[in-house]
Protein backbone atom coordinates (compact mmCIF):
# COMPACT_ATOMS: atom_id res chain seq x y z
CA UNK A 1 0.00 0.00 0.00
CA UNK A 2 1.13 3.56 -0.83
CA UNK A 3 2.11 5.53 1.88
CA UNK A 4 -0.40 8.46 3.27
CA UNK A 5 -0.52 11.01 0.78
CA UNK A 6 0.28 14.67 2.51
CA UNK A 7 -2.09 17.85 3.01
CA UNK A 8 -5.28 15.60 1.42
CA UNK A 9 -6.65 14.62 -2.14
CA UNK A 10 -5.70 16.91 -4.61
CA UNK A 11 -8.00 15.69 -7.00
CA UNK A 12 -10.56 15.36 -4.47
CA UNK A 13 -9.57 19.40 -3.69
CA UNK A 14 -10.27 20.67 -6.42
CA UNK A 15 -13.28 19.83 -7.47
CA UNK A 16 -15.63 22.85 -6.60
CA UNK A 17 -18.50 21.96 -5.01
CA UNK A 18 -21.87 21.27 -6.67
CA UNK A 19 -25.31 20.65 -6.17
CA UNK A 20 -25.08 17.90 -8.60
CA UNK A 21 -22.61 15.82 -6.49
CA UNK A 22 -24.43 13.77 -4.12
CA UNK A 23 -23.12 10.50 -4.10
CA UNK A 24 -25.59 9.08 -1.84
CA UNK A 25 -28.92 10.03 -3.39
CA UNK A 26 -27.29 8.73 -6.86
CA UNK A 27 -26.53 5.35 -5.33
CA UNK A 28 -30.11 5.22 -3.78
CA UNK A 29 -31.67 6.16 -6.95
CA UNK A 30 -29.43 3.30 -8.88
CA UNK A 31 -30.17 0.71 -6.20
CA UNK A 32 -33.90 1.20 -6.81
CA UNK A 33 -33.56 1.17 -9.74
CA UNK A 34 -31.61 -2.26 -10.04
CA UNK A 35 -34.34 -3.66 -7.69
CA UNK A 36 -37.22 -2.23 -10.03
CA UNK A 37 -35.50 -3.69 -12.82
CA UNK A 38 -34.94 -7.26 -10.90
CA UNK A 39 -38.34 -7.23 -10.53
CA UNK A 40 -39.57 -6.50 -13.89
CA UNK A 41 -36.86 -8.87 -15.64
CA UNK A 42 -38.67 -12.19 -13.88
CA UNK A 43 -41.89 -11.06 -15.66
CA UNK A 44 -40.17 -11.51 -18.81
CA UNK A 45 -39.91 -14.91 -20.54
CA UNK A 46 -41.09 -16.96 -23.16
CA UNK A 47 -44.04 -18.17 -21.15
CA UNK A 48 -46.12 -15.47 -18.98
CA UNK A 49 -46.73 -15.60 -15.20
CA UNK A 50 -48.98 -14.09 -13.25
CA UNK A 51 -47.15 -10.95 -11.72
CA UNK A 52 -48.49 -11.56 -7.96
CA UNK A 53 -47.10 -15.28 -8.39
CA UNK A 54 -43.79 -14.17 -9.19
CA UNK A 55 -43.61 -11.54 -6.48
CA UNK A 56 -44.90 -14.04 -4.43
CA UNK A 57 -42.38 -16.76 -5.61
CA UNK A 58 -39.21 -13.71 -4.75
CA UNK A 59 -40.45 -13.13 -1.47
CA UNK A 60 -40.47 -16.40 -0.36
CA UNK A 61 -37.65 -17.44 -1.82
CA UNK A 62 -35.61 -14.55 -1.09
CA UNK A 63 -36.89 -15.08 2.68
CA UNK A 64 -36.43 -19.16 2.95
CA UNK A 65 -40.13 -19.00 3.68
CA UNK A 66 -40.63 -16.56 6.43
CA UNK A 67 -42.37 -13.94 4.39
CA UNK A 68 -45.22 -14.57 2.15
CA UNK A 69 -46.99 -17.58 0.20
CA UNK A 70 -44.97 -19.21 -2.27
CA UNK A 71 -46.39 -18.39 -5.80
CA UNK A 72 -48.53 -15.52 -3.74
CA UNK A 73 -51.47 -17.76 -3.47
CA UNK A 74 -52.55 -17.62 -7.00
CA UNK A 75 -51.26 -20.82 -8.80
CA UNK A 76 -53.83 -23.70 -8.99
CA UNK A 77 -52.14 -26.22 -7.66
CA UNK A 78 -49.03 -27.01 -5.43
CA UNK A 79 -47.52 -29.25 -8.49
CA UNK A 80 -48.13 -25.66 -10.78
CA UNK A 81 -46.36 -23.88 -8.76
CA UNK A 82 -43.36 -25.58 -8.35
CA UNK A 83 -43.14 -25.12 -12.14
CA UNK A 84 -43.30 -21.58 -11.35
CA UNK A 85 -40.58 -21.49 -8.90
CA UNK A 86 -38.16 -23.01 -11.17
CA UNK A 87 -39.11 -21.03 -13.77
CA UNK A 88 -38.71 -17.51 -11.86
CA UNK A 89 -35.77 -18.43 -9.32
CA UNK A 90 -34.15 -21.32 -10.40
CA UNK A 91 -34.35 -20.63 -14.62
CA UNK A 92 -34.73 -16.23 -14.98
CA UNK A 93 -33.16 -15.31 -11.28
CA UNK A 94 -29.32 -16.78 -12.09
CA UNK A 95 -29.32 -14.69 -15.20
CA UNK A 96 -30.78 -11.64 -13.86
CA UNK A 97 -27.86 -11.58 -11.26
CA UNK A 98 -25.38 -12.33 -13.63
CA UNK A 99 -26.06 -9.65 -15.94
CA UNK A 100 -26.15 -7.31 -12.67
CA UNK A 101 -22.77 -8.78 -11.55
CA UNK A 102 -21.36 -8.96 -14.89
CA UNK A 103 -21.69 -5.34 -15.70
CA UNK A 104 -20.96 -4.18 -12.19
CA UNK A 105 -17.54 -5.89 -13.51
CA UNK A 106 -16.70 -4.67 -16.64
CA UNK A 107 -17.49 -0.90 -15.53
CA UNK A 108 -15.64 -1.39 -12.46
CA UNK A 109 -12.71 -2.70 -14.69
CA UNK A 110 -13.59 0.22 -17.51
CA UNK A 111 -13.19 2.99 -14.74
CA UNK A 112 -10.21 1.71 -13.31
CA UNK A 113 -8.25 1.54 -16.37
CA UNK A 114 -9.29 5.14 -17.15
CA UNK A 115 -8.03 6.23 -14.32
CA UNK A 116 -4.53 4.10 -14.45
CA UNK A 117 -3.94 5.24 -18.15
CA UNK A 118 -5.14 8.69 -17.49
CA UNK A 119 -7.53 7.95 -21.30
CA UNK A 120 -10.95 8.42 -20.91
CA UNK A 121 -11.47 6.35 -24.00
CA UNK A 122 -9.67 3.24 -22.29
CA UNK A 123 -12.70 0.31 -21.93
CA UNK A 124 -11.86 -4.01 -20.09
CA UNK A 125 -10.97 -4.93 -23.78
CA UNK A 126 -8.31 -2.09 -24.28
CA UNK A 127 -5.31 -4.95 -23.60
CA UNK A 128 -6.43 -7.28 -26.01
CA UNK A 129 -9.19 -9.42 -23.64
CA UNK A 130 -11.38 -9.78 -26.08
CA UNK A 131 -9.65 -10.71 -28.49
CA UNK A 132 -7.73 -13.08 -26.84
CA UNK A 133 -11.28 -14.91 -25.47
CA UNK A 134 -12.15 -15.21 -28.92
CA UNK A 135 -9.47 -16.87 -29.53
CA UNK A 136 -9.86 -19.78 -26.66
CA UNK A 137 -13.56 -19.93 -27.45
CA UNK A 138 -12.52 -20.83 -31.33
CA UNK A 139 -10.41 -23.27 -29.85
CA UNK A 140 -13.04 -24.55 -27.86
CA UNK A 141 -14.97 -24.91 -30.68
CA UNK A 142 -12.43 -26.30 -32.92
CA UNK A 143 -11.11 -28.71 -30.90
CA UNK A 144 -12.89 -29.40 -27.80
CA UNK A 145 -10.71 -27.90 -25.48
CA UNK A 146 -11.90 -24.80 -22.76
CA UNK A 147 -9.25 -22.64 -22.52
CA UNK A 148 -11.47 -19.38 -22.97
CA UNK A 149 -10.17 -18.22 -19.42
CA UNK A 150 -7.15 -18.92 -19.65
CA UNK A 151 -6.86 -17.06 -23.47
CA UNK A 152 -8.58 -14.34 -21.70
CA UNK A 153 -6.09 -13.67 -18.62
CA UNK A 154 -3.15 -13.95 -20.85
CA UNK A 155 -3.20 -10.47 -22.53
CA UNK A 156 -3.46 -8.92 -19.25
CA UNK A 157 -1.05 -10.70 -17.54
CA UNK A 158 1.70 -10.43 -20.62
CA UNK A 159 0.80 -6.23 -20.27
CA UNK A 160 1.25 -6.97 -16.34
CA UNK A 161 5.02 -8.33 -17.03
CA UNK A 162 6.10 -5.53 -19.06
CA UNK A 163 4.68 -3.04 -16.01
CA UNK A 164 6.62 -5.09 -13.44
CA UNK A 165 9.78 -5.77 -15.39
CA UNK A 166 10.56 -2.26 -16.00
CA UNK A 167 8.56 1.40 -15.74
CA UNK A 168 6.33 1.74 -18.77
CA UNK A 169 4.87 4.78 -19.71
CA UNK A 170 0.91 4.37 -20.19
CA UNK A 171 1.24 4.73 -23.93
CA UNK A 172 3.81 1.94 -24.26
CA UNK A 173 1.13 -0.43 -22.04
CA UNK A 174 -1.82 0.18 -24.16
CA UNK A 175 0.27 -0.42 -27.26
CA UNK A 176 1.32 -4.00 -25.77
CA UNK A 177 -2.20 -4.77 -25.68
CA UNK A 178 -2.89 -3.33 -28.86
CA UNK A 179 -0.05 -5.59 -30.57
CA UNK A 180 -1.63 -8.91 -28.52
CA UNK A 181 -5.15 -7.73 -29.51
CA UNK A 182 -3.71 -8.35 -32.97
CA UNK A 183 -1.78 -11.38 -32.60
CA UNK A 184 -4.92 -13.22 -31.19
CA UNK A 185 -7.07 -12.02 -34.18
CA UNK A 186 -4.67 -13.56 -35.94
CA UNK A 187 -4.59 -17.07 -34.42
CA UNK A 188 -8.36 -16.49 -34.37
CA UNK A 189 -8.46 -16.51 -38.59
CA UNK A 190 -6.42 -19.52 -38.36
CA UNK A 191 -8.75 -21.24 -36.40
CA UNK A 192 -12.31 -20.21 -38.28
CA UNK A 193 -10.62 -21.26 -41.26
CA UNK A 194 -9.77 -24.64 -39.82
CA UNK A 195 -13.51 -24.70 -38.46
CA UNK A 196 -15.37 -22.46 -40.71
CA UNK A 197 -18.67 -23.27 -38.88
CA UNK A 198 -17.76 -22.43 -36.08
CA UNK A 199 -17.48 -18.89 -37.11
CA UNK A 200 -21.30 -18.67 -36.25
CA UNK A 201 -20.97 -19.80 -32.88
CA UNK A 202 -17.98 -17.42 -32.10
CA UNK A 203 -19.53 -14.52 -33.95
CA UNK A 204 -22.64 -15.27 -31.88
CA UNK A 205 -20.32 -15.48 -28.78
CA UNK A 206 -18.74 -12.24 -28.89
CA UNK A 207 -21.89 -10.46 -28.93
CA UNK A 208 -22.83 -11.39 -25.28
CA UNK A 209 -24.66 -14.47 -24.11
CA UNK A 210 -26.90 -14.17 -20.82
CA UNK A 211 -28.70 -17.52 -21.40
CA UNK A 212 -28.18 -20.56 -19.32
CA UNK A 213 -26.67 -19.28 -16.46
CA UNK A 214 -26.20 -20.84 -13.33
CA UNK A 215 -26.23 -20.36 -9.63
CA UNK A 216 -22.78 -21.75 -9.42
CA UNK A 217 -21.47 -18.69 -11.80
CA UNK A 218 -23.35 -16.56 -9.72
CA UNK A 219 -21.58 -16.93 -6.74
CA UNK A 220 -18.16 -17.22 -8.57
CA UNK A 221 -18.65 -13.93 -10.02
CA UNK A 222 -20.25 -12.40 -6.87
CA UNK A 223 -16.95 -13.79 -4.50
CA UNK A 224 -14.36 -12.60 -7.29
CA UNK A 225 -16.28 -8.96 -7.54
CA UNK A 226 -16.49 -8.56 -3.94
CA UNK A 227 -12.65 -9.61 -3.30
CA UNK A 228 -11.29 -7.53 -6.32
CA UNK A 229 -13.32 -4.72 -5.78
CA UNK A 230 -12.98 -4.30 -1.95
CA UNK A 231 -9.10 -4.15 -2.99
CA UNK A 232 -9.66 -1.84 -6.11
CA UNK A 233 -11.97 0.70 -3.87
CA UNK A 234 -8.63 1.05 -1.59
CA UNK A 235 -7.12 2.50 -4.49
CA UNK A 236 -9.53 5.26 -4.95
CA UNK A 237 -6.86 7.95 -3.33
CA UNK A 238 -4.47 6.65 -5.42
CA UNK A 239 -6.09 6.56 -8.60
CA UNK A 240 -7.00 10.31 -8.10
CA UNK A 241 -3.30 11.21 -7.43
CA UNK A 242 -2.11 9.68 -10.83
CA UNK A 243 -3.90 11.58 -12.94
CA UNK A 244 -1.65 14.48 -11.78
CA UNK A 245 1.53 12.29 -13.73
CA UNK A 246 3.54 9.95 -12.39
CA UNK A 247 6.22 12.46 -11.10
CA UNK A 248 3.69 14.35 -9.15
CA UNK A 249 2.45 10.80 -7.77
CA UNK A 250 5.88 9.35 -6.62
CA UNK A 251 6.62 12.85 -5.24
CA UNK A 252 3.99 12.27 -2.71
CA UNK A 253 4.43 8.86 -2.06
CA UNK A 254 2.72 6.90 -4.56
CA UNK A 255 3.99 4.24 -6.46
CA UNK A 256 2.97 4.98 -9.70
CA UNK A 257 4.67 1.50 -11.09
CA UNK A 258 3.42 -0.35 -8.23
CA UNK A 259 0.01 0.89 -8.73
CA UNK A 260 -0.40 0.74 -12.22
CA UNK A 261 1.07 -3.19 -11.97
CA UNK A 262 -1.79 -4.01 -9.57
CA UNK A 263 -4.65 -1.96 -11.40
CA UNK A 264 -4.19 -4.14 -14.50
CA UNK A 265 -3.70 -7.11 -12.97
CA UNK A 266 -7.33 -6.89 -10.84
CA UNK A 267 -9.02 -5.41 -13.54
CA UNK A 268 -7.55 -8.20 -15.99
CA UNK A 269 -8.65 -10.71 -13.09
CA UNK A 270 -12.24 -9.12 -13.20
CA UNK A 271 -12.40 -8.90 -17.14
CA UNK A 272 -11.52 -12.60 -17.15
CA UNK A 273 -14.36 -13.50 -15.12
CA UNK A 274 -17.07 -12.05 -16.21
CA UNK A 275 -15.96 -12.68 -20.04
CA UNK A 276 -15.67 -15.96 -19.76
CA UNK A 277 -19.19 -16.46 -18.64
CA UNK A 278 -20.90 -13.88 -20.53
CA UNK A 279 -18.71 -13.19 -23.65
CA UNK A 280 -17.77 -9.89 -25.14
CA UNK A 281 -19.91 -7.06 -24.26
CA UNK A 282 -18.68 -3.45 -25.31
CA UNK A 283 -19.65 -0.22 -23.72
CA UNK A 284 -20.67 -1.36 -20.55
CA UNK A 285 -17.30 -0.68 -19.05
CA UNK A 286 -16.91 2.64 -21.25
CA UNK A 287 -19.78 4.53 -20.87
CA UNK A 288 -20.80 3.67 -17.04
CA UNK A 289 -17.82 5.57 -15.46
CA UNK A 290 -18.59 8.76 -17.79
CA UNK A 291 -21.94 8.51 -16.85
CA UNK A 292 -20.77 8.90 -13.15
CA UNK A 293 -18.47 11.15 -13.33
CA UNK A 294 -21.09 13.60 -14.84
CA UNK A 295 -23.16 13.15 -11.87
CA UNK A 296 -20.59 13.37 -9.01
CA UNK A 297 -17.77 14.30 -10.18
CA UNK A 298 -14.00 12.66 -10.66
CA UNK A 299 -13.34 11.67 -7.68
CA UNK A 300 -12.86 7.55 -7.95
CA UNK A 301 -13.53 6.91 -4.49
CA UNK A 302 -16.78 7.57 -5.36
CA UNK A 303 -16.74 7.03 -9.50
CA UNK A 304 -15.78 3.64 -8.75
CA UNK A 305 -18.35 1.81 -6.90
CA UNK A 306 -21.39 4.13 -8.32
CA UNK A 307 -20.21 3.04 -11.64
CA UNK A 308 -20.41 -0.91 -10.37
CA UNK A 309 -24.19 0.00 -9.47
CA UNK A 310 -24.95 1.66 -12.73
CA UNK A 311 -23.00 -0.94 -15.06
CA UNK A 312 -25.32 -3.73 -12.87
CA UNK A 313 -28.28 -1.47 -13.90
CA UNK A 314 -27.43 -1.01 -17.79
CA UNK A 315 -26.87 -4.51 -18.85
CA UNK A 316 -29.55 -5.51 -16.60
CA UNK A 317 -31.58 -3.17 -18.93
CA UNK A 318 -30.12 -3.77 -22.28
CA UNK A 319 -30.75 -8.06 -21.37
CA UNK A 320 -34.44 -7.27 -20.70
CA UNK A 321 -34.58 -5.20 -23.82
CA UNK A 322 -33.07 -7.83 -26.16
CA UNK A 323 -35.55 -9.99 -25.01
CA UNK A 324 -38.51 -7.56 -25.73
CA UNK A 325 -37.35 -6.21 -29.40
CA UNK A 326 -37.53 -9.94 -30.85
CA UNK A 327 -39.57 -12.35 -28.37
CA UNK A 328 -39.42 -15.22 -30.52
CA UNK A 329 -35.90 -14.50 -31.87
CA UNK A 330 -32.97 -14.43 -28.91
CA UNK A 331 -30.99 -11.50 -29.56
CA UNK A 332 -27.57 -10.89 -28.16
CA UNK A 333 -27.34 -8.43 -25.36
CA UNK A 334 -24.10 -6.93 -26.89
CA UNK A 335 -26.57 -5.50 -29.62
CA UNK A 336 -28.84 -2.92 -27.61
CA UNK A 337 -25.59 -2.10 -24.91
CA UNK A 338 -24.05 -1.03 -29.18
CA UNK A 339 -26.53 1.06 -29.90
CA UNK A 340 -27.18 2.94 -26.39
CA UNK A 341 -23.70 3.29 -26.11
CA UNK A 342 -22.61 4.40 -29.55
CA UNK A 343 -23.93 7.36 -29.23
CA UNK A 344 -23.13 8.15 -25.89
CA UNK A 345 -19.52 7.44 -26.88
CA UNK A 346 -19.82 9.82 -29.76
CA UNK A 347 -21.26 12.47 -27.26
CA UNK A 348 -18.96 12.11 -25.10
CA UNK A 349 -16.08 12.10 -27.42
CA UNK A 350 -16.99 15.52 -29.54
CA UNK A 351 -18.47 17.56 -26.25
CA UNK A 352 -15.09 16.47 -24.08
CA UNK A 353 -13.14 19.48 -23.05
CA UNK A 354 -9.01 19.23 -23.89
CA UNK A 355 -7.48 17.66 -21.28
CA UNK A 356 -10.45 16.45 -19.59
CA UNK A 357 -11.10 13.04 -18.20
Amino acid sequence: MAAPIPNGDPVAEKAPPSGRRRPIAVAIVLLLGIAGLVAGSCLIGGNWLPPAGVFGILLHEITHGALGAACGGVAPSSAVCTVWTEVVWDARMPTILVAILCGAALALSGGTLQGTFRNPLCDPFLLGLSSGAAMGTSVLFTFQIAVADQATLAPGLIVYAAARRTMRTPEALVLTGVALSALFSAVLAIFLFLNPSGSIQVSFWLLGNLQGETWDRVGILAAVLLVAGSVLAVYGRELNVLQLGPEVAESVGVGAQRTTRRLVLLSTVITAVAVAFTGVIGFVGLVSPHVIRLLVGPDYRRVLPLAALFGGFFLLGASDLAQEILPQVFLPVGIPTSIAGVPFFLYLLYRRRPGAV
